[in-house]
């Protein structure tokens, strides 16, 4: 289930990215399966319809999902979808820390720190 939280500094689209793709990545949503229409989850959550487009986009952008057209959005196959959503993920920290003055070696190190953090 997807919940947006009111008080995140994170805007809503990227909640609901975030949680999609956690649920994809844990296996909670398999391949092919079919996500609520975008009119269903905006009304569930209590927000635009404009929001849950803007995130399937991201997200079909990123592989994770893929539109069907009448069909609806369903979870992409393969690799390629976790992938394409940690290089998303990775470019669009890159463009945040750019201006930091650190140097690449640092970033790794702090990037590696963070990941065993959530093992």
């Amino acid at each position: 289930m997807i919940a947006i939280d009111q008080d995140s500094s994170k805007p809503p689209f990227e909640q609901i990215c975030d949680q999609i793709a956690g649920q994809i990545h844990s296996g909670d949503l398999s391949v092919g399966e079919r996500l609520p229409s975008v009119r269903a989850m905006a009304a569930q959550l209590g927000i635009a319809p404009g929001t849950v487009a803007k995130a399937y986009t991201h997200l079909e952008q990123s592989g994770l999902v893929e539109g069907r057209g009448r069909s609806g959005t369903h979870v992409s196959a393969g690799q390629d979808s976790a992938r394409g959503y940690a290089a998303r993920a990775a470019a669009d920290f890159a463009g945040q820390v750019r201006t930091l003055g650190l140097d690449i070696d640092e970033l790794l190190s702090i990037v590696r720190a963070a990941l065993a953090r959530t093992r």
